[in-house]
């Protein structure tokens, strides 16, 4: 990753976690010694900040959609945060680095406890940034979530009432697929195989394949499991629902659709740049997030 001293800063934050603002201070003050960088912080973010009276520099800017220009992007938070600082980063392949205040932290790489070591090995070069697939929707967009509808995790088709299932027609590449009759399906990439998708069953997948996952949730039959294609495929959906309306969730923000609205769902025609340790690597993060091939069995005795 290039790290130059003239280099632009913007910082994302969450507005509800009054401990990520603890951070701050330490991030200027480190960032400062490092380097000549400007900092921007986002525009909900910084006014959440100034509200509470938070003690700013002077030079800070109000970073917008209008005025977004940066060589790198820090998401104070955990990966929500993380997915809503891609979604406002869309296709300017500015590199985002996490620093973690949440629980898991699959996107968020840097533990907020050893944030000033980690910021001197982001700025020595012990850092890279790799490209990341994403989903985006397509269809019965307008006034839909205000105008972020691409996804880096993944965009999910569930039901909205609490009792019955829905039908889901499935079409891949014009090619009928399957009528997922389920409480709803979820279209993930590879990074978003840890996340929604694996609590249903979904299979764990290296972040940089080139491939998505078609996971039914609750499938009203055995035969129905988890389907692996290529990324490149179009996704087409129709929707049939006892309430004629269903839920599209992309990366958790949730709107309403009629149940004559069909969906198209495809890769994005960029990718999402996301910053991560040279020695930290996914089968690593694996073991250490989900103590994933762990064997507990001895413990037990």
């Amino acid at each position: 990753m290039n790290i130059h001293n003239k280099m632009k800063i913007v910082i994302f934050g969450n507005n509800y976690k009054k401990e990520n603002r603890n951070l701050l201070p330490i991030l200027f003050k480190k960032i400062k010694e490092i380097t000549t960088a400007a900092i921007g912080i986002e525009k909900n973010f910084l006014a959440s900040l100034k509200s509470d009276g938070f003690a700013l520099p002077e030079s800070i800017k109000e970073i917008t959609l209008d005025n977004l220009e940066a060589d790198l992007a820090i998401s104070l938070g955990g990966d929500g945060t993380f997915l809503k600082t891609a979604a406002f980063i869309g296709d300017k392949q500015i590199p985002i680095v996490g620093v973690n205040t949440g629980r898991l932290g699959f996107l968020a790489d840097i533990a907020s406890v050893e944030i000033e070591e980690h910021l001197d090995r982001l700025f020595g070069g012990a850092y890279c940034s790799t490209a990341r697939t994403a989903l985006e929707l397509n269809c019965g967009l307008a006034g839909k979530f205000n105008g972020f509808h691409v996804a880096l995790n993944e965009i999910a088709v569930l039901k909205q009432d609490s009792s019955s299932m829905i039908n889901i027609f499935a079409y891949l590449n014009g090619e009928p697929l399957t009528n997922y009759q389920a409480d709803g399906l979820i279209i993930s990439t590879p990074t978003g195989s840890t996340a929604y998708s694996m609590s249903v069953g979904g299979p764990l997948v290296y972040p940089e394949a080139n491939i998505l996952i078609l996971n039914p949730i609750a499938p009203h039959s055995l035969t129905i499991r988890p389907l692996i294609i290529p990324d490149y495929y179009e996704i087409r959906l129709k929707v049939e629902s006892r309430t004629n309306s269903f839920l599209v969730s992309v990366d958790g923000r949730s709107e309403v659709f009629d149940e004559k609205t069909e969906l198209i769902i495809k890769k994005a025609p960029y990718s999402v740049r996301v910053v991560k340790q040279y020695d930290h690597t996914f089968f690593s993060t694996l073991k250490e997030k989900l103590m994933w091939g762990i064997d507990q069995r001895g413990s037990l005795k």
